[in-house]
């Protein structure tokens, strides 16, 4: 047997070996602690409609049409965003004069779709994509914010839909890490479940 014949014999056995570690192994092994550690979100953090089928991700934002639902933050994922397979922020700089358009644009509906003036304060996460592109939260500020819209459209007490926000307000990870936040699907479901 040659010497080159040798090599690559001895090259496709480690091709073999570790397609089988790496390929087959580690992913059933990180699979299967993932199981047992955090099984919902492993199995993706499903959410279930009324009628038994899956509406959502806890995990992923979605975005909802209308007055009387609480919006997401925007989304720089694929081309009208929120789209799953093209996970990405826009990579535009602070200094872009794309982004700062887009922003001021966003800071524009955001204070007409709200009924706010156009001096009054709007948090970044109204008008800036989450890295991701799909982050599922919003923080307490803006939620607050969108709130007496919400209330109006669906003819609903200021106070029981912020109360709704109260419930579904989520600590800092690990008690220190990030800011307090709303996962907007959730509450959205919560918001429907109050009967007029």
């Amino acid at each position: 047997m040659t010497s080159s014949l040798r090599q690559l014999l001895a090259g496709f056995r480690v091709l073999l070996a570790l397609t089988l570690v790496l390929g087959v192994v580690y992913p059933l092994a990180v699979t299967g602690v993932a199981q047992v550690v955090a099984p919902a979100k492993a199995n993706g953090a499903r959410v279930d409609g009324p009628a038994g089928t899956t509406i959502g991700s806890s995990l992923i934002a979605q975005p909802f049409a209308g007055p009387e639902w609480f919006q997401p933050r925007p989304s720089a994922a694929g081309e009208d965003g929120y789209d799953t397979l093209s996970s990405s922020a826009s990579n535009l700089g602070p200094n872009n004069a794309d982004l700062l358009a887009s922003i001021k644009q966003r800071r524009v509906a955001y204070a007409k779709e709200n009924g706010l003036s156009a001096s009054r304060a709007i948090p970044a996460d109204a008008v800036t994509a989450s890295a991701s592109g799909l982050d599922p939260h919003i923080s307490v500020a803006n939620a607050r914010l969108q709130a007496p819209r919400v209330a109006r459209a669906r003819g609903l007490a200021l106070n029981d839909v912020l109360g709704l926000i109260g419930d579904h307000t989520q600590g800092r990870t690990l008690g220190f890490l990030g800011a307090e936040r709303v996962n907007v699907l959730a509450l959205n479901l919560a918001v429907q479940r109050i009967r007029r």
